[in-house]
């Protein structure tokens, strides 16, 4: 009699997924050794990599970045398939901008002596929460920004207690406000300003940079964002690159190894059953396959692993004990807008940052405008019309073009990055919208995954932990092993939130069943 072959189920086809199919289909060690099957709950892989073309331009409405070059899986992937250049690239915003201007509301442009002090400031205090400064640095006021982090960390503690647990939101704050000790900031109205005091505008200021900060973490409020698992956060190094061919080229290329058939669009799992006990009626160990995998279209699939990519969103989603402060719920969000006018066409549109959104044009000459919010902002937006959208970004964007006080030469106006448009009246029009629906998307409910105050990153590796769990150094006598494991970017410790995270799971989790079929000599 024949052993019937392992059946490993991949739910998800996105980064994770396919790259745990990929490692697992063409690993020389495993050659006929698995059937194997990814199943997609919606109508297109990729998962949270989402490239879209709208307005006659490439977007990426979902993952954007590889998130630093040096080692990075995902950047080496894009040299080998010949994915970072192209004629027409895919939404290209690298590098910084050169001599960057800030202006407040009214026209004012800030001087730059207080533009850097604040944000060399946050910088530091950033560069502290997560471990990276190590070393006293002074400033040309004489502020010694190690001295000033350490103090304003000792501070959070001595007020929250020993036990508590800190947040990066609350350590920033007490940074601020021991920067003002330091300097011996004085209320003094600064001259060309109005009404705005200096401590005024370095709120603003600092506030602004929180806000930038709350798009990269993807939390609602840096409040919610744990200190200490801050530190254990890891980048790459080298500089952060979009991908000129777009992040569904990795995909793709990770996708083309597996025969036709082997992804299954339009399975969306309702329930998976499975055998934390040892069960008595095994044959050959694989008569009667542990897992077995409900459908919402009723239709049932057994399996003898089943690896879980979905999103943290989506587990949470299964607790019934879930709170209001889960961080599915602040997820973000992402709107591309594209100009009605021809005559703007041409003309670029200033980075621009208010509140909780940043907006910036992808690329030279490009007629679309692209825009990220965080938080709740970001799960009212998503519940608004597109005539709404449209309306009031509209109205926000051709108010601060047609300010007369911002005119500098003629009737141009200069923005934070040098660019130029039209201050002859004309109303800048949007004629439609094209955005993301993370939060509210049944099969993501949320974008990507940060760590709360008050978990861990021993939480993370927790997600990781195959079920059964393993108890010391044995299994229990006749359980199924790796019955159900985890991968994705909230099951990796140090990094979580990334695409190169999910790579990196996708990867683990195929090694993890490879090594234990070696080690059973199959």
């Amino acid at each position: 009699m024949v052993a019937k072959k392992p059946r490993v189920v991949i739910i998800g086809a996105g980064m994770a997924g396919l790259t745990a199919a990929n490692k697992l289909y063409t690993s020389a060690s495993s050659k006929d050794l698995f059937e194997l099957c990814v199943v997609e709950g919606g109508n297109r892989i990729g998962g949270r990599i989402n490239t879209s073309e709208f307005g006659g331009d490439r977007i990426e409405m979902g993952a954007t970045w590889i998130h630093g070059i040096g080692g990075s899986p995902v950047h080496k992937i894009a040299q080998q398939i010949n994915s970072l250049e192209s004629e027409q690239p895919w939404e290209c915003m690298d590098g910084y901008m050169d001599e960057p201007k800030t202006v407040v509301e009214g026209g004012f442009e800030l001087n730059q002596s207080l533009v850097e002090s604040i944000s060399t400031l946050f910088k530091n205090l950033m560069d502290f929460s997560q471990g990276k400064l190590i070393e006293s640095r002074e400033n040309s006021q004489g502020v010694d920004f190690y001295k000033l982090a350490a103090k304003a960390y000792k501070t959070c503690k001595s007020n929250g207690g020993v036990s508590s647990k800190l947040s990066v939101g609350a350590f920033l704050r007490q940074g601020l406000s021991a920067y003002w000790d330091s300097v011996k900031d004085e209320e003094e109205k600064m001259k060309g300003y109005g009404n705005c005091s200096k401590k005024l505008l370095e709120e603003s200021n600092f506030a602004m940079h929180e806000n930038a900060q709350r798009t990269y973490t993807s939390a609602g409020d840096l409040q919610t964002l744990d200190f200490d698992a801050e530190s254990e956060y890891r980048m790459f190094p080298g500089e952060e690159i979009t991908i000129a061919k777009g992040y569904l080229s990795i995909i793709e290329s990770l996708a083309s190894v597996l025969p036709k058939g082997l992804i299954q669009l339009g399975k969306k799992v309702a329930r998976i059953e499975w055998q934390p006990e040892a069960q008595q009626s095994m044959e050959n160990g694989y008569a009667n396959r542990p897992v077995k995998l409900h459908f919402c279209d009723g239709s049932v699939m057994c399996c003898d692993h089943v690896v879980v990519t979905v999103s943290l969103g989506v587990l949470k989603a299964g607790i019934s004990q879930d709170s209001d402060e889960d961080c599915s719920k602040f997820p973000f969000l992402q709107m591309a807008f594209h100009r009605a006018d021809s005559e703007l066409r041409h003309k670029k549109i200033p980075w621009w940052m208010r509140r909780t959104a940043s907006i910036c044009p992808i690329y030279k000459n490009s007629s679309v405008l692209l825009s990220w919010f965080a938080g709740k902002e970001a799960v009212e937006l998503e519940s608004l019309s597109d005539e709404e959208i449209i309306n009031g970004v509209s109205a926000s964007i051709s108010s601060f073009l047609q300010s007369p006080q911002k005119q500098v030469n003629g009737n141009s106006l200069e923005f934070c990055n040098g660019s130029v448009g039209s201050s002859n009246g004309n109303e800048l029009k949007f004629s439609k919208v094209l955005k993301s629906k993370w939060g509210s998307d049944p099969l993501f409910l949320g974008s990507y995954s940060y760590v709360a105050v008050g978990s861990s990153g021993d939480d993370m590796d927790s997600l990781a932990e195959p079920l059964p769990v393993k108890l010391g150094s044995h299994e229990s006598a006749g359980c199924p092993p790796l019955q159900i494991l985890f991968a994705g970017e909230a099951t990796h410790r140090t990094h979580y939130s990334t695409t190169h995270g999910a790579y990196v799971s996708g990867l683990r989790e195929a090694d993890r069943l490879l090594q234990h079929y070696r080690c059973v000599g199959v």
